[in-house]
């Protein structure tokens, strides 16, 4: 059985989610549940997915690794296929993700109100371009990668939720946000969202 650890709502949800979808047993830690968190990841983040004696600390090290153990046809039959999905995947854990972190950075961590409001409205212009990349991405498909959603779309939406958190203006297109009405509605992203909210409750 797998182990996860998360918070509820963050990046950790696309992973929980991916190993519902997988049909894959999960025993989900939360994160402030451990008394020393940094001994497991030193970065203090989620998620970490330990396998035995292995332990990834990164999202999309994490997506690859279960999609390479149990599903590997859902990366692509082609070497070009594969390697638009790890695009893709990077540029949801390491483009959009870090773009959001600025918001989180700078509503936390900066005493200014100016230096708060100037660094916050830099990174939603950045946020609201990348989201024009995804809204572009769709204009011919359904879903970023394949033929269902994956762990890139729950990624996508994930992140998407954050906007609610900040008093910005983030622009979702049409093609984008029936991305998320899909995310939604798909079965293994809703149980995740249900059993981290029970937990919560």
């Amino acid at each position: 059985m797998y182990k996860l650890y998360y918070m509820p709502g963050a990046c950790s949800r696309a992973i929980h989610a991916l190993i519902l979808d997988l049909d894959q047993p999960v025993e989900l830690i939360a994160r402030d549940s451990v008394e020393d968190f940094r001994s497991i990841n030193p970065t203090n983040q989620v998620p970490v997915l330990v396998d035995g004696d292995l332990v990834l600390r990164e999202g999309a090290a994490i997506v690859l690794y279960l999609l390479n153990k149990h599903a590997p046809e859902s990366l692509g039959a082609s070497a070009a296929q594969q390697a638009e999905f790890t695009q893709w995947l990077m540029f949801a854990n390491a483009t959009l993700h870090p773009a959001y972190g600025l918001l989180f950075f700078a509503s936390r961590g900066l005493e200014s109100d100016a230096a708060k409001e100037e660094v916050l409205q830099k990174a939603a212009a950045r946020i609201n371009g990348l989201w024009q990349l995804v809204e572009q991405r769709l204009a011919d498909r359904p879903v970023i990668c394949g033929e269902k959603v994956s762990a890139i779309d729950m990624m996508l939406a994930v992140y998407a939720n954050w906007s609610n958190y900040f008093p910005l203006e983030i622009s979702l297109g049409k093609n984008t946000r029936q991305l998320f009405e899909k995310v939604v509605e798909y079965p293994a992203f809703a149980k995740a969202v249900a059993a981290e909210e029970a937990v919560a409750a």
